[in-house]
């Protein structure tokens, strides 16, 4: 995976009520709102209990809201933090368009802004102070390098179904982006088919399903995340076939699920986007609030997992 700087990365935090509060701040502390994306994977689920714990042990307030995939839920929350006047606001973008009314609203209100986990499309940079995530291209590219390099002995045409995410979300466009750019390489290797299953393991299932029906001789899926590719499994063991041979199957994220799942040889290939980032959030947050110069745009350092590697790496993985 990319071996870019690595410094105060993070992700959100995320609950089940609109403005829940989570933390231990004081009334002299920083109150940092957040709108996560929802609860849609395995990811999410870990990513959020790490930045509410590192909320607690920063003292920082934290209020969240679960947007439940919905730009709409983000945006009203962004509103009611600007209302109650946090002194920072984070969120991880549920698409890439459509922001910037909100986001010139918060800097009206003199509230910085950290995107976390996920870009807007915006032109105007300084609408947030900074963007903290995973370089989504990269972790497309190291999946589909893989792909060209297990399929060099192969003769004659490799057909694969990509399981996306979210449609419009930066990681759904980044990760389709690096995986077709990297199978360029092999003109055998081709997706003959490609929809979203909005990063959820019932998503996966189903859309898997439809391939299974409509599309003939598939040898490889590529999903967006664990969860998608974890539907698919249930989705090719229904019907009779073994996940990991007659279909091999690449995934993005490297969640305990996923990673057993590639320890059991379900899963192919792995590439790692790690949510373990409440520490960085926090530290970052607290020198935006403090006025302190912060890089405009940080990604994280990650790596890959093969079945042999995932079984080493499983038991002493923290998500």
């Amino acid at each position: 995976m990319t071996t870019l700087a690595v410094s105060a990365l993070a992700l959100s935090a995320c609950g089940g009520g609109d403005n829940s509060d989570a933390g231990g701040g004081s009334e002299d502390g920083i109150t940092m709102g957040f709108a996560q994306v929802g609860a849609e994977s395995g990811w999410r689920t870990a990513n959020t209990k790490d930045v509410q714990d590192a909320a607690k042990a920063a003292g920082i307030d934290l209020k969240f809201t679960d947007a439940q995939q919905k730009q709409e839920n983000q945006i009203k929350a962004i509103r009611s933090y600007i209302q109650q006047q946090v002194d920072v606001i984070a969120f991880s973008p549920v698409v890439e368009s459509g922001w910037d009314t909100v986001l010139k609203e918060a800097k009206d209100a003199g509230i910085p802004v950290i995107l976390t986990d996920r870009s807007v499309d915006s032109a105007d940079t300084s609408l947030y102070a900074t963007f903290l995530g995973s370089d989504f291209v990269q972790e497309g590219k190291s999946a589909g390098e893989w792909l060209v390099e297990d399929s060099a002995a192969t003769d004659g045409p490799v057909n694969i179904v990509e399981l996306q995410g979210t449609t419009g979300a930066a990681p759904a466009l980044d990760r389709k982006e690096g995986f077709e750019a990297a199978i360029a390489a092999d003109p055998d290797l081709k997706i003959v088919s490609s929809q979203t299953g909005d990063f959820t393991r019932s998503g996966g299932k189903q859309v898997m399903e439809a391939f299974l029906k409509n599309t003939p001789d598939i040898d490889v899926v590529y999903a967006h995340n664990d969860d998608m590719g974890l539907g698919a499994i249930e989705a090719i063991e229904a019907a009779g076939m073994v996940p990991g041979k007659d279909i091999k199957i690449i995934t993005v994220d490297a969640v305990k699920d996923g990673m057993t799942a590639l320890s059991e040889g379900k899963i192919n290939f792995i590439a790692e986007c790690n949510p373990l980032l409440g520490a960085q959030l926090m530290d970052l947050a607290e020198k935006v609030v403090n006025g302190e110069d912060v890089p405009a745009r940080v990604v994280t350092e990650e790596t890959t997992f093969t079945s042999e590697q995932a079984k080493e790496a499983l038991p002493t993985r923290k998500y």
